[in-house]
């Protein structure tokens, strides 16, 4: 499989370790562009990092470059993935990739246009883990599916001015860690909820600080969601089926999770791949997609592109933010 040239937009938290991922392969980001040119030098001599862009459209112009990683705030993205798209570039997209259902569209037929490979940065879809339970469920190792409960609560700084909490940065809890919830959610469930109902607190700044969500599909498969950004809770899921209910601690980049079956109390422990390193895995992922996408292989099953990077998944997903927030009446200014 060709190794791909990749290029950092942005030199935060997930560009370091998308470098570190990279580096652990025995690799180097190719190049890296940031809005603030002395950030991407400084992030350059870090990582042996030998090209730093001073314009996006010198990365666009670059024909040496095969992936762009875009990082920076949700806002920015559709902006940023028009371009990208347009360019010929294949894009990897932190989540969540758009703001709305409108944007993601329009960037999924900007990349079909162009004959290039979009997908969101959603560790759900490529972490081992999931990919093992989803096998062992697919087997009937559990029975059906009935219900998924989700928790995930950070305590952020309870500032109106930074990102979290920010409307003219997409803040929100719903975006930023309410993603991973229905993104798991999405996996395990045969089809997508087409029946949501929720509850919402307000941060001061007019954002979603707090919300409870129920989920519910044609095939009565149900979903509970509580989060928050004021308030401390464990990243966990629990998935019960008719046979068994498993558990996972951690889940945004989960390695570890406990069955129980539920006709004789025996539990069992699976483990697969770890969560150090997530970013490899979603690299790996999209190298291949890529591969396959530029072979011309991807007419085939078992080579299908979707079934990598799961953009399919990612839609259902933004469909369902975008319900939700519309029952809020949360309308971000890009939005207006």
């Amino acid at each position: 499989m060709k190794k791909l040239n990749w290029v950092s937009f942005g030199c935060g938290v997930i560009a370091n370790q998308l470098a570190q991922a990279l580096s652990s392969e025995g690799r180097k980001l190719y190049g890296v562009y940031n809005r603030t040119y002395e950030k991407a030098v400084d992030f350059s001599k870090k990582y042996g990092i030998e090209t730093v862009y001073e314009s996006f459209d010198d990365v666009l112009k670059d024909e040496n470059v095969d992936v762009i990683y875009i990082s920076t705030p949700h806002n920015t993205h559709i902006g940023f993935l028009r371009k990208a798209l347009e360019s010929g570039k294949h894009v990897l997209c932190e989540k969540s990739i758009t703001l709305n259902s409108a944007e993601l569209n329009e960037a999924v037929e900007i990349a079909k246009k162009n004959k290039v490979v979009l997908a969101e940065a959603m560790t759900i879809y490529h972490m081992p883990i999931y990919k093992k339970l989803k096998q062992m469920m697919d087997e009937n190792t559990f029975g059906p599916l009935q219900m998924i409960q989700m928790n995930f609560g950070s305590a952020k700084e309870y500032d109106m001015n930074n990102r979290f909490f920010s409307k003219n940065l997409a803040g929100g809890a719903l975006l930023d860690i309410g993603v991973y919830a229905i993104s798991f959610i999405r996996w395990f469930m045969k089809s997508s909820p087409t029946n949501i109902l929720s509850q919402v607190k307000f941060a001061p700044s007019g954002v979603d600080e707090q919300a409870g969500i129920l989920l519910m599909n044609d095939d009565g498969e149900m979903a509970t969601i509580t989060m928050s950004l004021n308030a401390k809770q464990p990243k966990r899921a629990t998935v019960i089926f008719r046979d068994a209910y498993v558990e996972i601690f951690e889940y945004p980049r989960g390695q570890k999770a406990k069955i129980t079956y539920t006709k004789d109390g025996r539990t069992q422990e699976v483990e697969a791949g770890s969560t150090d390193e997530a970013l490899v895995y979603e690299v790996r992922d999209m190298e291949e997609a890529v591969n396959i996408h530029e072979s011309g292989l991807n007419h085939s099953r078992d080579n299908n592109i979707n079934d990598i990077i799961h953009l399919d998944f990612t839609k259902d997903v933004m469909g369902i933010m975008t319900n939700i927030r519309e029952g809020w009446g949360l309308v971000y200014p890009e939005e207006e």
